[in-house]
């Protein structure tokens, strides 16, 4: 059973030819997540963040206040006072404020998950480009060779005066393209190289394989959006965003107690002291006003954007969804079409009989390669539409 039949059975099966050694694709995606300078440098923002988040939630430094009085107009002997303190909010504060912290790490996490699914993605398709362009360089490189015979027939015909000189130029111009074509698709090879190398922190990525089989299975609409609801990092960065919103109206309430402060006082004067335990506390009328208001606002308006943004990306899905039940349908219309055909070996065969003219030939030719090259692009793209519908799973 060849690819063709396996493809239009399962609908999920792609396979993918194209580099050098054995590496699945799990593996250099892997590979690239470890060294992606872009996502190391994350991870040390996010740390950095962290550890500064915590320092909110640290009590105020203690106070210490002294007062020594020689001078003025007195009989007595010189007044001395001394005070230390400890002031702090009103307990509850910082257990909320703790919960907000810990979901601030949260968001922190998630905005580097939605990174790391974006540097995963770029990769992907440029791994899908790369094995396709790999996959058309065979088959160029088979035309080229078929264009040179070709054009080497011609050239002996025309040497024996059996064909004129515009089957010759036309011979000859087919074989230049061939040449271009495969030129071109290996300097496009090396390209899309270098933005893998680039993505891989500007290291080579070795163990390109020489066949990648993808063996997922897109399941139908409603699960596969359940699924994303769940596990894709732009969902769930809003939801964390939303529930951070909420504690910080929490926050807010409690910050409306008041703070506290206790100590230890010292006096003494005239041979005389006196010492004792100091406390005191504020109110918080004017530094908490509106405050848990604007809160409130906030996470209502987190409420509404997490609704809106969630309706656009089921949006974005199923446009993408549907495309690619659209092109999967052509596409295995063209395989069952096209799959057992071998139109351009047989058509070849044809022309070295001397069935065929060299002009029916080329013309016949061109329909099967352009029909050919089009089943390959999409192909590629069933892949594309294939990644940007599982990023989640990366």
């Amino acid at each position: 059973m060849n690819k063709y039949i396996v493809f239009a059975i399962c609908g999920c099966l792609f396979f993918m030819n194209g580099f050098s050694q054995t590496k699945s694709i799990a593996e250099l995606l892997n590979e690239i997540e470890q060294n992606n300078t872009a996502l190391k440098g994350y991870q040390s923002f996010i740390e950095s963040q962290q550890l500064e988040n915590k320092s909110t939630n640290n009590l105020p430094d203690p106070h210490l206040s002294g007062y020594y009085l020689p001078f003025g107009d007195n009989t007595t002997d010189a007044y001395s006072e001394y005070q230390i303190s400890q002031s702090f909010e009103f307990p509850t504060v910082y257990a909320a404020r703790g919960k907000w912290n810990d979901l601030k790490s949260e968001q922190l996490q998630a905005a580097y998950a939605k990174k790391r699914q974006e540097v995963l993605l770029s990769a992907k398709e440029l791994l899908i480009e790369l094995t396709f362009l790999q996959r058309q360089k065979v088959i160029e490189t088979e035309r080229r060779t078929q264009s040179k015979h070709v054009f080497d027939q011609i050239l002996e015909l025309f040497n024996k005066e059996q064909v004129g000189i515009l089957d010759l130029n036309k011979a000859k111009i087919a074989w230049i393209h061939e040449q271009f074509v495969v030129e071109q698709i290996e300097s496009d090879i090396q390209i899309q190289i270098s933005k893998l190398n680039i993505l891989n922190g500007d290291k080579p990525l070795d163990g390109l394989s020489t066949e990648i089989i993808i063996l997922t299975e897109v399941e139908n609409k409603e699960n596969l959006w359940k699924e994303k609801l769940s596990k894709d990092p732009s969902l769930q960065e809003l939801n964390i965003n939303e529930k951070a919103s909420l504690q910080k109206v929490t926050l807010e309430k409690n910050k409306a107690f008041p703070n506290v402060a206790l100590g230890y006082n010292y006096q003494g004067i005239n041979g005389n002291n006196y010492a004792g335990f100091y406390g005191g506390f504020s109110i918080p009328i004017w530094s908490s006003k509106n405050k848990v208001k604007a809160a409130q606002a906030n996470y209502e308006y987190e409420q509404s954007n997490t609704q809106l943004i969630t309706n656009s990306l089921y949006a974005e899905f199923q446009q993408t969804y549907n495309r690619y039940e659209l092109m999967r349908s052509k596409f295995n219309e063209y395989q069952s079409t096209m799959g057992n055909l071998e139109s351009e070996d047989l058509l070849f065969k044809a022309y070295t009989l001397g069935e065929f003219s060299f002009m029916d030939y080329y013309v016949e030719l061109q329909f099967y390669r352009n029909a050919s090259d089009k089943m390959l692009r999409m192909e590629k793209e069933l892949q594309l539409l294939q990644a940007q519908l599982l990023k989640h799973r990366l």
